[in-house]
Formats: C-alpha cells, structure tokens, sequence
C-alpha cells in the first residue's frame, strides 16, 4: 500500500499555542485532523545539557506531499527555534478514515 497519508508529531510549549498552530493547519487545510495532548513531560539534550519541560503533543493526520508546507507553517508559527516536526507513515487503517483525511484536505 502505498504511504499517502502521515502522522505528523509536533511539540508545543502549551495548549495555547497548540492550539493556534493547530487551527492554523486545520484552516489552511494542511491538516485533516489535529489532536491536543496535554500533560507531556519532554527530557532532551539542548545546548549541550539535559533539558526538562513540559510540553502538549500535536498528533496531525495529512497527505504526505503536503509535509513541507505543514513544516514551513509550523516553523514560522512555533516560539521554539528548532520544533520538534516528524511525520511518519499511515501504513494502513480505516478505509473510510483514509478517505475522510483525504476529502478533509480538498480545496
């Protein structure tokens, strides 16, 4: 089957601009779908430490071709200097659901 459609993984430094990046996906149809999970505890290396934070997860349903411009988007609406934005593949699913994030995305 081929990988139409992705998972998009974005970290945010709270819901609200979770949210404001999320609807400016939604409403510039980048994204079909967008789902806010709050209550993530992030532990990274930056600037050569480790880091703690807390942080909401984007979970976004698009087309595939449609990532470079979803990270474009996503680069010039985040505070962070290197968001987190890793799309990986739908391999398979709900026929209708395939169907309704691609109709999501028209036009």
């Amino acid at each position: 089957m081929e990988n139409k459609y992705v998972n998009v993984f974005v970290t945010a430094p709270g819901a609200a601009e979770g949210k404001k990046i999320a609807d400016y996906l939604l409403k510039n149809k980048l994204a079909a779908c967008a789902s806010i999970i709050s209550g993530v505890s992030s532990s990274y290396w930056w600037r050569g430490k480790i880091e703690h934070s807390h942080e909401v997860l984007l979970i976004m349903k698009t087309r595939a071709g449609l990532v470079k411009e979803l990270t474009n988007a996503v680069k010039k609406l985040h505070s962070y200097s290197v968001p987190e934005i890793i799309a990986l593949p739908i391999i398979s699913g709900n026929p209708d659901y395939l169907k309704w994030i691609g109709k999501s995305l028209e036009g």
